[in-house]
């Protein structure tokens, strides 16, 4: 049997919209009309999703968060309380710019810090990781540790979340046993304990 999605009933949900098995939608929520979100989601108190964005599984979303159209959130993903996505990069409230939006994904298991703000058009490897309160305004390198305003690299991390030091261009964890190797995206899973 298929466990249900659950919806608080403070919470909206527009017509259209695709709600995964076992997700979870808290207090005071918005899901906009044609947005699809997979199984197993939480999306904490006064979460917004905009029309027709596109959410994997295992995405674990935090208080007070928007994620605007043209916004994508690949599976197990994490968004911390209060991060930001925008979608133009030169808004005038007097200029409609819809046709402008950039488009934002958010690689597997990545994970956004509270209070970071993702400018839109950039892309987010996948397991990076983005500090609290950063503000990324590039592309980040998948396992890639960044921080600070504007967001600069300044490690790397395993799957597991552990740190992990680069050296020739090979990385070992030592929480998991996972392996890397460097190349020009990023870190490379080459096989470990993980899996």
């Amino acid at each position: 049997m298929t466990e249900t999605a659950y919806v608080h009933p403070s919470s909206v949900i527009d017509e259209d919209v695709e709600l995964g098995p076992g997700t979870r939608v808290w207090f005071f929520c918005h899901v906009q009309r044609g947005a699809r979100i997979g199984a197993r989601c939480i999306l904490g108190q006064n979460v917004n999703i905009d029309s027709h964005v596109v959410i994997g599984s295992g995405v674990k979303i935090q208080n007070n968060v928007s994620v605007y159209r043209s916004v994508t959130i690949e599976d197990d993903c994490f968004l911390g309380p209060s991060c930001v996505f925008t979608n133009v990069i030169n808004p005038r409230a007097h200029i409609e710019r819809k046709h402008e939006f950039l488009p934002t994904r958010v690689g597997r298991g990545s994970s956004i810090g509270a209070n970071a703000t993702i400018v839109c058009g950039n892309q987010l490897g996948r397991y990076c990781m983005v500090g609290a309160g950063a503000v990324v305004t590039r592309d980040v390198p998948a396992h890639a540790l960044v921080v600070g305003v504007p967001a600069r690299q300044v490690g790397w991390v395993c799957r597991c979340g552990e740190q992990i030091e680069v050296a020739a261009e090979r990385a070992h964890c030592e929480a998991c046993g996972d392996r890397y190797q460097q190349n020009e995206t990023g870190l490379q899973l080459l096989g470990g304990a993980g899996g």
